[in-house]
């Protein structure tokens, strides 16, 4: 099972790839953006036609690549940047795994617990 924890870092290939690339051609990418496959990122890719993304992960022991395509329609959103990658949040990416409205996710209100007594 892939964790993604908040010391995580998160990435999002900002153009489409070729998805008939597996895990050595999608690490082979990564390594041609300057990001180090190894180095326990995640990092996710979508196809032209924005109807499936890839998840790359390297989690100490091998790679994770997962897939999810859609039954109908197409990603709502996808990050633009001017490089090839871009850092996510962990709200940004539940929103892109979940095909929602980037600012339906939003963060629980912090609540502090004070003691009874």
């Amino acid at each position: 099972m892939i964790q993604i924890t908040p010391q995580m870092r998160l990435l999002v290939a900002v153009e489409p790839v070729d998805f008939r690339r597996g895990i050595d051609g999608l690490a082979r990418l990564c390594r041609d953006w300057n990001c180090d496959p190894f180095s326990g990122c995640l990092v996710l890719f979508r196809n032209k036609r924005a109807t499936a993304i890839k998840l790359l992960c390297f989690d100490g022991q091998g790679f994770w690549l997962c897939q999810k395509r859609l039954s109908s329609g197409r990603f709502r959103w996808w990050p633009e940047a001017a490089a090839a990658l871009t850092a996510l949040d962990a709200l940004q990416l539940q929103s892109l795994l979940w095909n929602g409205p980037l600012g339906a996710a939003a963060a629980p209100p912090w609540r502090s617990v004070t003691p009874a007594g």
